[in-house]
């Protein structure tokens, strides 16, 4: 595997990656639960297709962290252009009934697309160890009690995480897989 001549977020199938993906600009878009929502029915819809494993994530006001594992392509597409794809287009939707005056901040000045919601380049990093696995894991897991976002009080609180299914085995949305499985 040469990570050292791809691009950030291009990953390779069938080795587990620490996943960042940002809103463009850095906005608060993915604070509205209906947001995180189609985050969450994307990645639902990735794993029951088995295109993808879940490790761990968390949905924040203006990111996303998982640790996942490409399986196989979504036809022609990686599973991750496909679920930034899906995202951008139920975003887009979503906005231009409940708010279309939120849409001009996420215009795009590329020729290809008329909107852009997530930042170009994610960071994907292969995790080696099970060691690496874990400090990634505890990450993700930390962000919603920081005192920048303090969204909770107890990683396991926020419903947006798979620190739950790690401290409890509950699995809310149906698409995680413990890492050591």
């Amino acid at each position: 595997m040469n990570i050292f001549h791809k691009r950030q977020g291009q990953m390779d199938y069938n080795y587990p990656y620490f996943y960042t993906d940002t809103i463009c600009d850095f906005r608060n878009l993915l604070e509205n639960d209906q947001f995180k929502l189609i985050v969450m029915n994307s990645l639902q819809f990735l794993v029951q297709q088995k295109l993808v494993e879940i490790y761990g994530y968390v949905i924040m006001p203006n990111h996303i962290h998982l640790i996942w594992n490409m399986l196989k392509l979504n036809g022609k597409e990686s599973p991750v252009a496909s679920f930034t794809k899906f995202t951008a287009h139920q975003f887009r939707k979503y906005l231009i009934t409940h708010n279309p005056h939120l849409l001009e901040h996420y215009k795009s000045k590329k020729e290809d697309r008329h909107y852009q919601f997530w930042k170009r380049d994610p960071l994907a990093i292969p995790l080696s160890t099970e060691n690496i696995l874990i400090q990634k894991l505890d990450y993700i897991h930390e962000n919603p009690i920081k005192d920048r976002w303090r969204l909770c009080k107890y990683p396991e609180d926020y419903a947006w995480s798979s620190a739950r299914f790690y401290k409890d085995g509950i699995d809310n949305f149906g698409i995680l897989k413990h890492f050591r499985d």
